[in-house]
């Protein structure tokens, strides 16, 4: 049975923490995204976004002063079950939004979007399932699930991604991860961060671990694994915001 508590050597390396200040540091509560892979809301909001000094501030302004969203839902838990891929996250009283992704010395950083984009996240399959009725349940990687009638949940397959209207939950856009792509995001592995045109993919017999090359906007030719790999659009720009210069640039 895992610990209730998390020594500060024990965290993954790229959270925003010296191993020297404290014993302890935040366990996320469970949820659907690794440890390894996502932040403690209250890490968020105090290393990152430096709205809070302490820890005690950032369970204030999390939990009595409710002022956080994520995903569109105010979260009053500073151990919120941890903040990770694609997650947007709104401070109220600013209107400041922010989506986290991938950063190729951060591992996962938040970088500002725009209102109208903050309704929408991407989120990629990770399995399908046959549920009663005869309908197919897409399991994303968010721990959300959306049922579909056969004929329709037929056409996405595990890896692609899916664009979500999270005001409604409901499937507004489809990107496949297929070779030609000039939508591949690295977002694990030594690689991760880095982004560009699929020019090859050699299939493996799990398709998780096929070898796949992308080509960045910059010539630079990186492989990784496919399952390292989340589809983020067709074709430029993206259909979501990326990376921090994108954003500037808006």
């Amino acid at each position: 049975m895992p610990s209730r508590h998390l020594r500060r050597y024990q965290a993954p390396e790229w959270w925003p923490i010296s191993t020297k200040e404290a014993v302890w540091v935040v366990r996320p509560s469970p949820g659907p995204h690794p440890l390894a892979k996502s932040l403690p809301l209250a890490l968020l909001v105090r290393d990152v976004l430096r709205y809070a000094k302490t820890l005690r501030e950032a369970r204030y302004v999390i939990g009595k002063g409710g002022l956080i969203k994520v995903d569109g839902r105010v979260r009053r838990d500073y151990k919120y079950p941890p903040v990770g891929l694609m997650d947007v996250v709104e401070i109220i009283p600013t209107n400041e939004i922010y989506r986290m992704v991938p950063h190729p010395t951060k591992f996962l950083w938040p970088v500002p979007i725009s209102q109208e984009e903050a309704r929408y996240k991407l989120c990629r399959v990770e399995n399908k399932t046959m549920v009663k009725g005869g309908q197919i349940q897409l399991n994303l990687h968010d721990g959300r699930n959306i049922q579909l009638p056969y004929e329709e949940g037929s056409k996405y397959d595990t890896l692609d991604s899916v664009l979500i209207d999270i005001n409604e939950n409901k499937i507004v856009d489809h990107v496949k991860l297929e070779l030609g792509s000039l939508g591949g995001l690295i977002v694990d592995g030594k690689n991760v961060g880095y982004y560009g045109k699929i020019t090859e993919i050699i299939q493996t017999y799990r398709k998780r671990e096929s070898t796949v090359k992308i080509v960045t906007s910059d010539g630079k030719e990186v492989r990784t694994i496919m399952d390292y790999l989340f589809a983020v659009g067709r074709e430029k720009p993206p259909l979501i915001t990326i990376m921090l210069q994108q954003a500037q640039s808006q």
